[in-house]
């Protein structure tokens, strides 16, 4: 009896296509930081569960509206990206207001909803890349151009980074540049635009630690962690003390002195040196080969983009991903100077996880349209070389 090929063909284009692999490492990330939040946070005041039920609901949330994105039709909402860009703008403006935006440690990041906090600068990041991807695409063939190839993309990226940095937010501020210069890059802007950028951008960081006391004592702290333990270099000591304590096998889930309240933000932005300390080497080396072949499937999957926009917004997903889970990694690890920024899919926090969740619908949606062209083309060329 022949077998149904036409049955089989959806459950083909899965498994042949590279997001399946994205989503699998994202679910296992995902199923980590509930294990190590519950662990993290076993004394917290609130209780044990407080935080996992957070998270819980947050996971659950990015899954529902993972699977709205990977629904839309991306082509026809390009209509509303600027509609889209200008909401986004007016909410990081709210965000300022001292009525309105909630400010945490001396940044205002967040507004309220109900009992929830959006961090509305991690929502910003996807919207920059959709419009920028949006602009680059339509003026594909004036990208040579100084007006239409580098000032008015410059302005569309530095207009979402301006209005993170006043939070401010230096962290999310380069990344947010970084994506932008990346994507306008290959989007074809000429080098000799986008080399002296990169140059004052660096030089306007500088400026800023400098001529900000808080920042320039965590840059010269971070230069001696040792001898600055017990000021500004305590978490980091704390989080290589975790990594250290850890070694190959891990004290063992629950059994790290970090959930003892010596790490501060130790569900947050340090989480990873919770999974050093408990769960050890493998663990920790385990954790970035997956981020690593999130990175490498997401390369093999644009190989197969149908236009430069999409091209563009897959792109800008997948560096979102990585290259925050680059500098969160740096962080803990003592590579860079500290910084608070989530680790992708592991780290307690609803916002990041809404916009990992929106991330990963983008790409089932192109999954989902690239996957069924690219799996006819295969199936064609199969019933050609077996006919």
């Amino acid at each position: 009896m022949a077998r149904d090929s036409s049955a089989d063909a959806p459950r083909a284009r899965f498994i042949l296509n590279p997001v399946a692999v994205i989503v699998v490492c994202a679910t296992g990330l995902a199923i980590l930081g509930l294990t190590i939040l519950f662990s993290a946070s076993a004394s917290y005041r609130q209780g044990p569960y407080f935080y996992l039920n957070k998270q819980l609901g947050g996971v659950a949330a990015a899954a529902v509206l993972c699977w709205v994105v990977s629904r839309v039709n991306l082509d026809y909402l390009r209509r509303y990206a600027w509609w889209i860009a200008g909401i986004t703008l007016f909410l990081l403006a709210l965000v300022l207001v001292p009525q309105l935006g909630i400010a945490v440690k001396g940044s205002r990041r967040w507004l309220g909803l109900g009992s929830a906090r959006l961090q509305i600068s991690e929502f910003a990041k996807l919207s920059m890349v959709f419009c920028v991807a949006h602009y680059l695409a339509i003026n594909q063939t004036r990208l040579g151009e100084f007006k239409h190839g580098y000032v008015i993309p410059l302005a569309i990226i530095g207009a979402f980074a301006g209005c993170i940095l006043l939070e401010p937010d230096f962290g999310t501020t380069a990344l947010v540049v970084a994506v932008g210069l990346i994507l306008l890059f290959l989007a074809g802007a000429k080098w000799r635009y986008i080399l002296p950028t990169i140059g004052l951008v660096a030089l306007a960081f500088a400026v800023l630690v400098i001529h900000n006391p808080n920042r320039m004592r965590r840059l010269t702290a971070f230069m001696d962690v040792e001898g600055n333990k017990n000021a500004g270099t305590y978490q980091l000591y704390q989080s290589l003390a975790a990594f250290a304590a850890g070694g190959v096998d891990g004290a063992g889930l629950g059994q790290g002195r970090q959930q003892l309240n010596f790490l501060p933000e130790a569900h947050t932005d340090m989480i990873f040196a919770v999974v050093g300390e408990e769960l050890g080497l493998w663990f920790t080396l385990g954790t970035v080969a997956v981020f690593t072949t999130m990175f490498i499937a997401g390369l093999i999957h644009l190989r197969r983009a149908p236009n430069l926009f999409q091209f563009l917004l897959v792109t800008g997903c997948l560096l979102l991903i990585c290259l925050q889970a680059i500098i969160n990694l740096g962080v803990v690890t003592g590579v860079f100077p500290t910084k608070g920024m989530s680790l992708p899919f592991i780290s307690a926090g609803l916002s990041n996880l809404l916009l990992m969740g929106l991330l990963l619908g983008v790409l089932l949606n192109t999954q989902r349209t690239w996957g069924r062209a690219t799996l006819g083309g295969l199936n064609r060329s199969m019933q050609e070389v077996f006919a």
